[in-house]
């Protein structure tokens, strides 16, 4: 058999001084009214100390010296008849003390300081706050354990089907590489990307200007150099000129060569038979 919860008290709030007073009925619905009470002259002085055991709270008054118990308030809830605020005042309050026997009555209590009244209200207010969450969270799980569970487990033979996305397919084309920090990278080519060569343009038929063909080289060993270079400028000079008519096979070949060189040699009679290009 399970142990039954232990309720230990707890201690609110303590103020040193407080007096009491014995007020008269309250003849009307109007309230309680400080102004009523003797309050230079109060019935009791002592100790005033707030507990709680559970959800209940309890106003203990005490004496200063040996801390013998002279009243005690019980208070189910606040605010409410157990404890009442007056109405022109807020040092004073009306509390129902209660004896062993079930025995109640009404008197007021009141504080020098304002201080001490506005923490006597406080413990009172964060004591039922509390109560009113416990009350709240308790209440939310009795209704979570009636509610039908959910069942989400599978069933016998039941599967699932899984589609993730951005997944590479076997055998596909690789990811381009992504540049780290600091690096440069250049994306692939694309995939069968072939590099063409620029077209070469077909060759002309036109016939090109002021072109000159050379003459055919002589196979003969006895031919120089020079003759070739004077060969080349006779040809230069008779694609310019027009055409001549045609020339015996007996003429001479190299007779302007020849005159040309007897003119300058009769002009420079020093100079050697050689012309200087």
């Amino acid at each position: 058999m399970a142990a039954a919860e232990v309720e230990y008290e707890s201690v609110l709030c303590v103020k040193p001084d407080v007096n009491v007073y014995r007020i008269p009925p309250r003849a009307s619905n109007r309230g309680y009214r400080a102004s009523d009470w003797k309050l230079d002259h109060p019935d009791w002085t002592g100790r005033l100390r707030i507990t709680s055991k559970g959800k209940t709270a309890y106003i203990k008054l005490e004496d200063k010296v040996s801390g013998e118990l002279f009243a005690q308030a019980p208070i189910d809830q606040y605010p409410g008849i157990a404890v009442e605020t007056v109405t022109d005042s807020s040092r004073y309050f009306v509390i129902r003390i209660q004896d062993g026997t079930g025995r109640s009555a009404f008197i007021g209590i009141g504080f020098t300081d304002r201080g001490d009244a506005f923490d006597f209200n406080v413990s009172l207010q964060d004591h039922f706050k509390w109560v009113k969450q416990e009350s709240e969270i308790s209440k939310e799980s009795q209704e979570a354990d009636t509610r039908p569970k959910l069942d989400l487990g599978f069933k016998e033979g039941q599967t699932i089907k899984l589609s993730i996305g951005n997944m590479t397919k076997k055998g596909g084309p690789p990811k381009p590489r992504v540049a780290g920090s600091g690096g440069l990278s250049l994306l692939p080519p694309p995939p069968g990307g072939k590099i063409t060569a620029p077209p070469v343009p077909p060759p002309s038929s036109t016939p090109i200007s002021n072109h000159v063909t050379p003459p055919p080289v002589l196979k003969s060993s006895n031919v120089s150099s020079a003759d070739i270079l004077l060969d080349l400028d006779s040809a230069a000079s008779v694609s310019k000129a027009p055409a001549p008519s045609a020339v015996p096979a007996t003429t001479d070949l190299w007779g302007d060569f020849s005159t040309a060189a007897s003119t300058v040699s009769s002009q420079a009679p020093q100079q050697s038979n050689w012309v200087q290009f």
